[in-house]
């Protein structure tokens, strides 16, 4: 799950925005949450989620992402900033050990929502998205966090489970991001999600009154629209409780298992889930 890459806006679906605030707020929790899954584990178990990774590597690739956005918000900076230009990027020796890795990761989500929280909402600085500002950031960084506080879970065998409100966010974002790689890198596999009369339909099964749990997904032949719709007839529907459908639909969870269930033609399910990404 990148921080850093291409990304656009869906508007068409009712989107029922999560405060700025809580944004900041999350960015601290769920580092929190990442550095107690971290706890006690090998950090050098291999993270089957990101199998390049061992949960050391995760949680520098966390802690350094952390502290590359924060300087970016920091600065108000108008260009892309370099990672050498960013203090404390590189993460404490494997030799400091695990305390010197939680204290590094603890520092920067601090500093992070510290910044964020300074800046205000809607504060113009260079992003790689749609939303030149730092209310970009501070949603992008919240859910790059919440997405790798699974990795670290399913890593070191400890139970994940997400507020609903940020795991329907998490899809909704994911969607804007792939959307606008779609239009932006003509390249990407991204652009393969098209063709018309075909639909995915995205259903949790669990969520409260007043947080979006469908999602359905149309491909065109210029790209895909979504909608906020309930539908008995999609060309595939994946539906579970709302962590296990996000989770399935980053590709963490598969979707073979009991957790989520697949309805109808699984093959566009696979078609869409190969292509979603970038990065």
């Amino acid at each position: 799950m990148p921080l850093r890459g291409a990304g656009a806006t869906l508007r068409a679906m009712t989107h029922r925005d999560l405060s700025y605030d809580r944004f900041c707020d999350e960015v601290t929790v769920q580092t929190g949450r990442l550095r107690e899954a971290l706890a006690g584990a090998d950090l050098q178990a291999r993270v089957p989620t990101c199998p390049e990774w061992t949960l050391r590597d995760l949680a520098v690739h966390v802690g350094g992402a952390t502290r590359w956005m924060n300087e970016i918000v920091r600065s108000r900076a108008s260009a892309e900033v370099p990672d050498e230009a960013v203090p404390h990027f590189v993460g404490p020796t494997a030799e400091e050990g695990p305390k010197a890795l939680d204290a590094w990761l603890a520092e920067g989500a601090e500093a992070a929502a510290e910044a964020l929280r300074e800046a205000g909402p809607g504060r113009k600085m260079w992003t790689w998205s749609w939303d030149q500002s730092s209310s970009f950031w501070a949603r992008r960084l919240t859910q790059e966090v919440l997405v790798h506080r699974a990795d670290a879970c399913i890593a070191a065998g400890v139970p994940f489970a997400a507020d609903a409100e940020l795991a329907s966010d998490a899809v909704d974002e994911w969607l804007e991001i792939v959307a606008y790689v779609q239009r932006v890198r003509p390249t990407d596999s991204a652009a393969e999600l098209r063709g018309g009369g075909r639909t995915l339909h995205l259903h949790a099964t669990d969520v409260a009154p007043g947080v979006r749990g469908e999602w359905l997904i149309e491909l065109t032949e210029t790209g895909f629209e979504v909608r906020e719709e309930h539908v008995g007839d999609a060309t595939v529907e994946l539906r579970g409780p709302m962590t296990e459908l996000m989770l399935a639909f980053y590709r963490r969870l598969p979707v073979t298992g009991d957790e989520v269930e697949v309805r109808g033609d699984r093959a566009l399910l696979d078609f869409w889930l190969e292509r979603a990404t970038f990065g």
